[in-house]
């Protein structure tokens, strides 16, 4: 029997620098995140899991409430520390990003490479599909880990498949033991 992980990025959260944990959602990503629930709540969901990050969790806290499931959190899946406590021009983020799916190893100063993220993150993954076989899992995200994650699995998941996702987006992964079989984009 399959296991399948429902990868829910948050919904849109206005960027504040040094607030990472903390952001919370704007008022159309709390829209967009009922819209989520309303689309989970179709859905036989045995566990949820998410990032410690306040977005991550507001987006499917309403899955978890209708569903009255607790949310375990994760510090292994918070978002990728993409560089330390000092600001860079949107165009040199893009361009660190896509270096970093050519070289799993690079970093920026301060940062985490994919590789550092997969090996935080990954065992965290393998665990759920272990021990949750033919379950139905969602996982509350972020664009870089869930990509990475997804990445580990599947090298084709990198920097155009991140680019092409929205805040929210919700991917379905269907899994054979370890064996990544499908994905499909539930988000429209």
């Amino acid at each position: 029997m399959d296991t399948a992980i429902y990868m829910i990025r948050h919904a849109k959260s206005p960027f504040v620098f040094g607030q990472e944990r903390k952001r919370r959602l704007s008022q159309q990503g709390e829209i967009d995140a009922k819209k989520v629930t309303a689309i989970m709540n179709t859905k036989k969901i045995d566990l949820i899991v998410s990032s410690p990050y306040m977005r991550s969790l507001q987006t499917i806290e309403g899955i978890a409430n209708t569903k009255d499931i607790e949310i375990r959190v994760y510090e292994e899946l918070r978002e990728r520390q993409l560089k330390g406590a000092y600001k860079l021009p949107e165009e040199e983020i893009l361009q660190a990003i896509k270096s970093s799916y050519e070289d799993i190893d690079f970093y920026l100063s301060g940062g985490e490479s994919i590789r550092d993220v997969q090996n935080r993150a990954i065992p965290v993954i393998k665990d759920l599909l272990n021990n949750y076989q033919a379950k139905t899992i969602i996982i509350g995200t972020h664009g870089n880990v869930m990509t990475i994650i997804m990445n580990y699995f599947k090298k084709e998941f990198g920097y155009e498949f991140w680019k092409n996702t929205s805040k929210p987006d919700i991917y379905k992964l269907v899994f054979s033991g370890e064996n990544l079989l499908s994905v499909q984009k539930v988000w429209e």
